[in-house]
């Protein structure tokens, strides 16, 4: 297992007919690949939390 985030978490809020992605996290899969280890780096008070695949620059908005 690797030390670097497999999954991103975002906070996704909507405003309109726009989606606003904040990342607000990462995860890790488990050693035994039945969960996810997650560290919020902040938590929303609204919208929701979105756990993606993680990619190379994850400060993009995803779909």
């Amino acid at each position: 297992m690797s030390n670097k985030p497999t999954h991103t978490a975002f906070q996704v809020t909507k405003a309109g007919d726009k989606n606003f992605w904040n990342r607000i996290g990462a995860a890790w899969e488990n050693k035994d690949g039945n969960g996810f280890n997650i560290k919020l780096f902040a938590m929303p008070l609204d919208g929701e939390i979105v756990i993606r695949v993680a990619k190379d620059n994850a400060d993009e908005e995803q779909d």
